[in-house]
């Protein structure tokens, strides 16, 4: 397993990251959280793990900037800028498809909270570049349009007490006119802390992601 601290540069900023690939990896996951979270988030850390040991590789990255991150603790002014955070995963993305160890490999996002729909909006803006999405607890209605536009496979994964979210999710899985799949975790509440609930939404992360990464390459 290779392991490196990534610096991502993209237009005016520069975003810290995390490279884990596997020997010969099925594909390369990145993931956008949600605000106020970062690549340091445990609950994206162990489900990283679990699609590291089921041979994908995982690239975590901050969306913001220490300075923002700071500045939105007080603000809260881009934790609902959606594409601003998708703008961001999008060049996270072309900047791994430059990496030479990265270069060839099929490419899928793993959204949390709002970053589901910053995922969604630049899959859609990428179109067949990204090959599969996987939303946990997002909120993917904040793509609003460019629902209709995704072409990758998409998995919503929501719990089964977080009812509002529920809604929001069952209203924008109708809108997707990509294959698609809606999977409620029975007694799992928004961040998925009870016993059980993130080992199941990392169950079905790898198996959506073990199912569609790797089944076409990747297209240029």
């Amino acid at each position: 397993m290779a392991v490196n601290e990534v610096t991502i540069g993209l237009k005016g900023v520069k975003l810290g990251g995390t490279l884990d690939l596997p020997s010969n990896p099925l594909g390369l996951v990145l993931f956008a959280h949600g605000s106020g979270s970062g690549r340091h988030s445990p609950r994206n850390q162990y489900v990283a793990r679990v699609l590291q040991e089921a041979g994908v590789g995982t690239l975590l990255f901050d969306l913001l900037t220490a300075e923002e991150e700071q500045a939105e603790a007080y603000t809260r002014h881009l934790r609902f800028n959606i594409p601003l955070l998708a703008e961001r995963l999008a060049g996270a993305t072309r900047w791994a498809l430059h990496e030479g160890k990265m270069r060839d490999l099929n490419l899928g996002y793993f959204g949390s909270s709002t970053g589901a729909a910053a995922a969604l909006l630049a899959a859609a803006e990428l179109s067949r570049g990204i090959r599969v999405v996987v939303s946990r607890g997002g909120r993917p209605d904040l793509a609003g349009d460019a629902l209709e536009r995704v072409t990758a496979p998409t998995l919503l994964i929501v719990g089964g007490d977080d009812t509002p979210v529920i809604s929001l999710n069952e209203d924008a899985y109708s809108r997707l006119r990509c294959v698609k799949a809606l999977r409620i975790v029975p007694g799992a509440s928004h961040l998925f802390e009870e016993p059980g609930a993130l080992e199941e939404v990392a169950r079905l992360a790898a198996e959506w992601f073990g199912e569609h990464l790797g089944t076409v390459k990747r297209e240029t």
